[in-house]
């Protein structure tokens, strides 16, 4: 490109188009070079056709043609990609009107040619309608779309059924199947399945090399169908035509081929989905296709095709259990029924080859994963099969399979110490674990007799981790069942005992469901429970430490007001007693690290032990904290260079400050000494994190604080405050970037969204009132003039910097989910200082590379950015 003099630029033959052509058009090009050249091209028409003169397109359309034909004996991905090119074109070049007509005439002289034109149909309507950066208007876009597909479709329609009887290799051709599925929102469906190409379609499945596309074109069928009321001519025709598909399901089993068992199985769930409703209306009627689902999970015992199924599972249970279909929910309940059996089956783990019980998956990591993932997705099913049929007989088929592994398989397991068939007892120990949620505390005696049952298993690593993990998913039944309580927690604290490191983790993270949900029934073991919980804090990993914690501090919180003191002593002192051993002789980082896992328990605590206490009576677990606060300061002090330490030690602080509120006011002096101490001495963010927990808590509106304490940490805040802004003085601007800013140009959604947030929150304090919602009166309060000074001079400064980064963000780098947010700070901006913003938008349009927009683009949007600026000036002058 070249510029005139006058900011507007002129066009001057970039040397890609020709160079890209030349290769195209050389007899001598590799195939790869080739596809360089077509994919080199395809971007320049999306991008860049707006560097043409309107009088040259016309040329380049005819070459296109040309180099297309000549493709058609040429690799494929060549050919796609210049059908991509000839597609765009015809978008963008509005003034060809008789586009498929050309087209076809250019390529429907030969087989070779009408592939091309048969890729070209293909491609059409998904580059019209997946929206490529096309330099048209809405209008210009939508009046376009008519012409190409909706103004076509009729004649669409007759080619593809002229070249489906053309010969049996056409009928069967994939590039067919795949021109009918592009084209299926654009022809009328009752069309396509009163014409002779739905039993192409059908016939094709009988092809190996027609079958994908032919079940990604039913399956398109069927959701263009999904509006049943509208469709019901359409359904009806395509109903009896997909259920004579059925015996092949079975033919698929006997070949063993898995392929086709999971296109037919996604043809079936495709088409349910699409007519659950109709399934739930009239269960009579497409009962069969229910029961062609189910024939095809049963017979997947490769387990490749059943995922397709669960989508469809889940949408079906969605309307049997609405009350207008209690009817259909009964007419359904014994596939239901059959579909529990058939997915307890399939979570069963494989058959170990060659004996070696510790590799399952002969070494294949991610295949194991991917099983893992795979169970709990049909652990839902079983969920959904409880809403449907009820969680008591699910749990008994549970029951029935546990019961007869135990008759034909326990006294054989208990004699030679191996567990025979383990899979075939820990697959419906995994179902009661996946239903556990569906049970209601009030369900009778199922769950009791299950517990019993399982607790008597022998012992075998994945069949005991299954186990433990169950019980952990009935805790809330076993709060209301405290019979079963005892049994249950000898098997747990057992397993802490365990080989498998899973198990013992296992065991930890039931254990603390306990405790939860059973805190009321555990409060008396608290002496018994003390000696297991020192012995298990060496022994656990740290997410099983603080697990286990989590559960002993939820039975500590039920203690009586009198005994929560002493047993919150008990429990941490321990705790605290490693903490000082491991603070005298920590050296490495790894030692260090050590101290701040450990003092993540002491958070545990603080976070989960908060009696309730009268305002004026002493909080027993402040007067604890009390006790512990010099041991806290004392490590503090001793690594005042490891940042996780005092990360950890703040914390501490701050959810004292968060759990016990202005109870702790007792512990102020000291804990504000020390949080300035540390922060004038390390600069440490954490100082001030824990500052910010003192001010929310005892600022002059909060309850129960005297105005001495409350002017007391004002002050503090004030101290602090000096002291960071002394730390920021001391600082060069290069060691200072301005932060919002620089997180404008990061990647990641989370921090852009704070960024972004920030901005819009900051930007409203240049407005004429105050952001703040006032819940004294129905007015707005006005915003001194001050901040609104004070926000205008930063902008003034950083405006042009954040405008051209929120800019550029929008257009090439911003998640999506950040636009919105983007879009905010630009508004504010606007309303802040609205000529300045239109100035800092022209530039940085300006600054876009060549290319980006249009000169209309570019002139549209500068024309409305400016008429914007002008309205809110205007608005202001009347203000």
């Amino acid at each position: 490109m070249a510029s005139n003099g006058n900011g507007t630029q002129t066009f001057a033959p970039p040397e890609a188009w020709t160079s890209t052509y030349a290769i195209l058009q050389s007899a001598d090009a590799t195939p790869e070079a080739k596809l360089f050249a077509a994919t080199t091209l395809k971007g320049k028409i999306t991008y860049d056709l707006h560097q043409l003169p309107r009088e040259q397109l016309q040329p380049l359309r005819d070459s296109l043609l040309s180099i297309l034909a000549a493709a058609a004996t040429g690799p494929k991905p060549i050919r796609t990609q210049l059908c991509v090119c000839l597609a765009n074109l015809a978008i963008q070049m509005t003034e060809w009107k008789d586009v498929l007509q050309l087209v076809v005439s250019s390529l429907d002289s030969n087989a070779q040619s009408v592939a091309c034109m048969l890729e070209f149909l293909h491609v059409l309507p998904e580059e019209v309608t997946e929206g490529r950066k096309i330099a048209l208007s809405e209008e210009e876009l939508e009046e376009r779309t008519v012409e190409l597909l909706q103004l076509n479709a009729d004649q669409v329609l007759k080619l593809l059924i002229q070249y489906s009887q053309s010969s049996v290799a056409a009928a069967k051709s994939p590039q067919l199947l795949n021109c009918i599925t592009s084209w299926l929102r654009e022809i009328p469906m009752n069309d396509i399945v009163n014409s002779p190409l739905l039993d192409t379609i059908i016939s094709a499945l009988s092809s190996d090399e027609a079958f994908e596309s032919a079940v990604e074109c039913l399956s398109a069928i069927y959701r263009e169908t999904r509006e049943v009321d509208e469709s019901a001519p359409t359904i009806q025709a395509l109903f009896p035509k997909i259920i004579a598909l059925r015996p092949r399901i079975a033919q698929a089993e006997a070949e063993e081929d898995t392929e086709v068992l999971k296109g037919l199985t996604r043809i079936f769930a495709e088409a349910g989905e699409a007519w659950v409703v109709l399934l739930a209306r009239m269960p009579d009627n497409f009962r069969p296709l229910v029961e062609a689902i189910l024939e095809c999970c049963s017979r997947d015992h490769e387990k490749d095709a059943i995922g397709v199924s669960f989508v469809f599972w889940y949408e079906l249970k969605q309307y049997l259990t609405l009350d207008n279909y209690g009817e259909a929910r009964a007419k359904y309940a014994d596939l239901f029924s059959k579909l529990v059996d058939i997915m307890i089956h399939h979570l069963q783990f494989p058959k170990a080859e060659g004996g070696n019980e510790e590799d399952l998956f002969q070494g294949d990591r991610e295949q194991e994963e991917k099983f893992r993932e795979f169970r709990h997705q049909m652990g839902d099913v079983l969920k959904d099969c409880c809403e449907v049929i009820g969680v008591v007989e699910c749990l008994k088929k549970t029951h029935d399979l546990i019961q007869e592994w135990v008759k034909t398989n326990g006294a054989q397991a208990s004699q030679n110490g191996t567990v025979p068939n383990w899979q075939a007892v820990e697959a419906p120990i995994f179902s009661m674990r996946a239903m556990g949620r569906m049970v209601g505390p009030e369900e009778g005696s199922m769950v009791g007799n299950l517990i019993q049952l399982i607790v008597q298993i022998p012992d075998h690593d994945k069949v005991r981790f299954q186990t433990v993990m169950a019980l952990g998913r009935y805790t809330e039944w076993t709060a209301q069942h405290p019979e079963s309580l005892e049994i249950q927690l000898q098997f747990i604290m057992a397993a802490f005992e365990h080989r498998d490191i899973e198990v013992v983790r296992a065991a930890a993270l039931s254990f603390s469901y306990f405790c939860k949900d059973c805190a009321d029934l555990m409060k008396g073991y608290i002496n018994q429970l003390q000696n297991i919980y020192v012995t298990l804090l060496d022994r656990l990993g740290t997410s099983s430490q603080a697990e286990v914690t989590e559960g002993i501090a939820a039975i500590i919180n039920k203690q009586p007001l009198g005994q929560i003191y002493s047993a919150f002593k008990m429990y941490c002192d321990p705790v605290i007693d490693r903490l000082k051993t491991q603070a005298q002789t920590a050296s490495t980082d790894p030692e260090k690290l050590a101290i701040a896992d450990r003092l993540d328990l002491i958070c545990i605590f603080v976070d989960n032990i908060v009696p309730y206490v009268e305002p004026g009576n002493e909080n027993p677990a402040v007067k604890y904290c009390q006790e512990i606060f010099p041991i806290l300061a004392t490590i503090q002090e001793a690594f005042m260079k490891n940042t996780p330490i005092i990360e950890r030690v703040c914390r501490c602080w701050r959810r004292m400050i968060f759990s016990y509120r202005t109870a702790m006011a007792p512990v102020l002096p000291m804990l504000a000494n020390k949080l300035a101490a540390g922060f004038s001495a390390t600069r440490q963010g954490g100082f001030l994190w824990a500052t910010d927990a003192i001010v929310r808590e005892f600022s002059e509106d909060g309850e129960h604080v005297d105005p001495a304490t409350s002017q007391a940490i004002f002050q503090f805040c004030e101290q602090q405050t000096d002291t960071f802004l002394h730390a920021l003085s001391d600082l060069t601007p290069e060691e200072l970037p301005d932060a919002t800013s620089a997180s404008l140009t990061l990647l990641k959604e989370e921090p852009l969204t704070a960024t972004l947030r920030f901005l819009r929150d900051y930007l409203a304090y240049g407005s004429e009132e105050l952001p703040t919602s006032s819940f004294g009166g129905g007015s707005l309060q006005s915003n001194p003039k001050e901040v609104q000074n004070a926000v205008k001079q930063t902008l003034l400064a950083q405006g042009e910097t954040v405008t051209q980064r929120v800019m550029t963000g929008m257009m090439y780098s911003f998640p999506r989910d950040c636009q919105p947010d983007a879009s905010g700070v630009l508004l504010a901006l606007f309303q802040v200082l609205p000529q300045e913003t239109a100035q800092w938008l022209q530039a940085t349009i300006g600054m876009l590379p060549a290319g980006s927009m249009t000169e209309q683009e570019s002139q549209r949007f500068l024309s409305n950015i400016n008429q914007y600026a002008c309205l809110l000036s205007f608005s202001h002058l009347e203000m």
